[in-house]
C-alpha cells in the first residue's frame, strides 16, 4: 500500500474517531493558527497556483486546493492522487480564508442551519471541515482526473458543497475559479510575477513571430476554454464525470 494511500487512511481514521464523539454535542469552532506562507500552512484555505504551459495560454486557468483547519494543503493531482500537504505544481500563489462559520455541520437530519436539510443529506454532510474533506478524499481518491471534466477545482467543489459553504449546494469548477480569483489575494509579489511573466512573455514571442494571427488564435482558444467549462458546468452536466 501506498504511503499517499496510507496518509489518507489514517486522516480518515482521525476524523471518524473525532467525529463520532461530538455527534451529539453542538459544533464548536475552535481559533486557527495564522495563515503561513513559508511554512505552507493556510488553515481554511482554499489555495491556487499556476500550471506550467496551460498557464502559459491562460492565465486565469491554475491548480487549486482546499486545507485543513490545521493548514494542510490536500489537492486532487491526478487519477487516483490525492496530496496531503505536498502541493502539486509549486507553492501557493494565490488563497484565501474561508469562514466556517458559513458552514453547516448538522449532528443530525434536525440540526441543519442551511436552507438544504434534506438535499444536504443526500449529498453527504459532515460533523466538522476537516470531518468534509476526508470524506471528499474518500470518493476521489477512486476518480480519473481529467481536466476538462473531473479536475482539482471538482474536488474542491465537492468539498464546500458537502460544507453547505454560505449555504449553497451549487459549487462547481466555474464558481470556485471565479471565488478565488476574484477574492483571493496573492502571497507576495514574487506570486504575481510567476503568474503572469509566461503568459506576457508567450505574448510577446508570438506577436513577434507570427503577429496579429497569434493573438486571434489565443484569443479563440480561450474562448473555446471558458465555453467548454460554462456549457458543460450549466448546459450539459452529463458530460462531467465529478
Amino acid at each position: 500500500m501506498s504511503a499517499g494511500r496510507n496518509s489518507i487512511m489514517e486522516l480518515t481514521e482521525n476524523v471518524v474517531e473525532d467525529g463520532s464523539s461530538c455527534r451529539n454535542m453542538p459544533h464548536e469552532l475552535w481559533s486557527l493558527d495564522e495563515v503561513h506562507p513559508k511554512k505552507s500552512k493556510f488553515p481554511c484555505c482554499i489555495v491556487w497556483t499556476p500550471l506550467p504551459v496551460v498557464s502559459w495560454l491562460a492565465p486565469y486557468i491554475g491548480h487549486v486546493g482546499i486545507c485543513q483547519e490545521d493548514g494542510a494543503i490536500l489537492d486532487f493531482a491526478g487519477s487516483y492522487l490525492l496530496n496531503i500537504d505536498n502541493f502539486a505544481y509549486g507553492a501557493v500563489a494565490r488563497y484565501l480564508q474561508l469562514d466556517r462559520a458559513q458552514c453547516c455541520f448538522p449532528p443530525n437530519l434536525a440540526g441543519h442551519k442551511c436552507k438544504n436539510g434534506y438535499m444536504h443529506s443526500e449529498n453527504g454532510t459532515a460533523v466538522s471541515w476537516d470531518d468534509a474533506l476526508s470524506s471528499s478524499m474518500r470518493k476521489f481518491e477512486h476518480k480519473s482526473y481529467n481536466l476538462f471534466t473531473c479536475n482539482c477545482h471538482s474536488f474542491v467543489a465537492n468539498c464546500l458543497n458537502r460544507l453547505s459553504y454560505r449555504g449553497s449546494l451549487g459549487w462547481n469548477m466555474v464558481n470556485v475559479v471565479v471565488l478565488i480569483l476574484w477574492k483571493g489575494q496573492w502571497v507576495d509579489a514574487m506570486s504575481v510575477v510567476r503568474s503572469f511573466f509566461p503568459f506576457a512573455l508567450v505574448l510577446c514571442l508570438g506577436l513577434l513571430i507570427a503577429g496579429w494571427p497569434f493573438l486571434i488564435g489565443l484569443a479563440s482558444f480561450s474562448v473555446l476554454l471558458m465555453g467548454w467549462f460554462l456549457i458543460s458546468t450549466y448546459f450539459a452536466k452529463s458530460l462531467l464525470e465529478c
